[in-house]
């Protein structure tokens, strides 16, 4: 065999290798997945969302909940019987509101038990999924977020407070414009989160008392639009929570990695480690003698 042939042959070889890792990976993703179903008796759903980057040019392109995010979501609940569980695993900073909402009424309409679980953090629209849930299954240190609406860059709320604090005549006429539509967006964010909190179906899931509080404190621009709600700040707020997420999610999100970019920022060795028992302390002999 000369050096041409086994040329063509590195060359096929290494142009199906990652053809068939793919097809590996997503070959254990549907096991997993499927085993996670069988064990819970429920439809489970990834909404998943890591930063990729463009190869070549090694930019960074964030991914957010989109529209065909919405019809893909949909499609999964469509096909999933009333009375089956619906398990949605949720890791994303947000996206549009539109295909957020989409997939919250869905999830609220769903006859039967809606779980959400949030391995390492469910942000702005994220946190709106998680509300439309019976249950928010969370890591003990993975986080939720304000879901107050946000015009491009700046939040809705920090427009209507400049309203409040200058004279009318002070203003310009674009900044009245988008403090008109500031007022809006707020309106329609609380009206839709309020829906979510007050569904019943199969059981209310938060103390009816509970819910003004918390479309205050989530709606309003109390902290910034990043401010990370932690479990135990979830939990004082009245949402159901709770800590603690099975193995088969952590599992689940390993065949999820981020997508390698040159030298990895955090390394470890991948494994547990048991606790060690101390060596016995070496007498002192200067003491003893």
């Amino acid at each position: 065999m000369d050096f041409l042939n086994l040329f063509w042959i590195f060359l096929i070889i290494s142009s199906i290798q990652p053809l068939i890792q793919r097809r590996i990976v997503e070959f254990r993703r549907l096991y997993a997945i499927r085993a996670f179903e069988q064990k819970r008796g429920s439809r489970v759903i990834l909404l998943i969302h890591r930063q990729e980057s463009i190869s070549l040019l090694g930019i960074p392109i964030s991914r957010y909940i989109s529209i065909e995010d919405s019809e893909q979501v949909l499609r999964a609940i469509r096909l999933t019987p009333p009375d089956v569980p619906i398990d949605l695993i949720l890791h994303t900073p947000g996206g549009l509101v539109l295909a957020t909402e989409q997939i919250g009424r869905a999830l609220v309409r769903h006859n039967a038990k809606v779980t959400v679980f949030v391995p390492h953090y469910a942000m702005s629209g994220g946190t709106m999924l998680a509300l439309a849930a019976d249950e928010i299954v969370m890591d003990e240190n993975a986080v939720l977020g304000p879901v107050d609406p946000q015009l491009g860059s700046t939040a809705a709320a920090s427009l209507l407070n400049v309203v409040r604090q200058k004279p009318i005549e002070r203003i310009e006429d674009e900044t009245l414009v988008m403090a008109d539509v500031a007022q809006k967006a707020m309106n329609q964010v609380q009206r839709f989160v309020r829906s979510l909190l007050q569904d019943v179906k199969p059981h209310p899931k938060v103390n009816l008392e509970n819910i003004e509080r918390i479309v205050e404190a989530l709606t309003t621009g109390q902290v910034t639009h990043d401010y990370p709600i932690s479990v135990e700040e979830a939990t004082s707020l009245g949402l159901p929570v709770t800590a603690g997420l099975p193995r088969e999610i952590y599992d689940l999100m390993d065949l999820y990695p981020q997508p390698p970019q040159g030298r990895p920022s955090v390394q470890y060795i991948p494994m547990p480690y048991q606790e060690r028992p101390s060596l016995p302390a070496i007498p002192d002999k200067k003491k003893n003698g």
